[in-house]
């Protein structure tokens, strides 16, 4: 039966920071989510889906974290909102009211990829830029332990939601379609 943690050999965050981005490097040093373990996975496995049923990892204990940019007028802003893999993030309405915006759609892939130094596939919510707000779904925080990205496509961390809401950036809201 999937778990949150799977079949993975999950290790503390602090102690394998090779296995993640700088970034989350970083951010880890500086104290960001101090119950995190992270684990290597096969980088071609990296897409939720296949990463949940290789690694026997419960679909529901998986969040995926997608880039935006708002726009209104000549300002943009870009944001990151973290669901779980079993919703749908309500992006057309309520993240882009929540952002005051006018027309709202995904980050192209270069331009995060450039501007958080992570890999696609494995973009999370920490260690990005300090002015990208960080959306976090309120059933990511009620979930438990959650599987999000390492910030490169081979590894998985695995963190407390709740402590996700504790990252610099972050906003608790309910983001998803019923």
């Amino acid at each position: 039966m999937p778990t949150p943690e799977g079949t993975l050999p999950w290790r503390p965050l602090l102690d394998a920071l090779d296995l993640v981005a700088p970034s989350i490097a970083e951010a880890a040093r500086a104290g960001a989510l101090p119950s995190a373990r992270v684990a290597p996975i096969d980088a071609t496995l990296a897409d939720t889906e296949a990463f949940c049923a290789a690694y026997d990892v419960a679909l529901e204990s998986s969040a995926n974290c997608i880039v935006v940019q708002a726009r209104r007028g000549e300002t943009t802003t870009v944001a990151a909102v973290l669901v779980l893999a079993t919703d749908r993030a309500d992006i057309n309405k309520t993240v882009r009211k929540h952002l005051g915006a006018r027309k709202i759609t995904f980050a192209a892939h270069e331009d995060t990829e450039a501007a958080a130094g992570m890999e696609s596939g494995g973009i999370t919510p920490v260690g990005l830029p300090e002015e990208w707000p960080i959306l976090v779904d309120q059933h990511v925080v009620d979930a438990g332990p959650v599987v999000i990205g390492g910030g490169v496509r081979g590894s998985k961390i695995l963190v407390p939601g709740v402590e996700l809401a504790t990252l610099p950036s972050a906003e608790v809201l309910a983001l998803t379609l019923d």
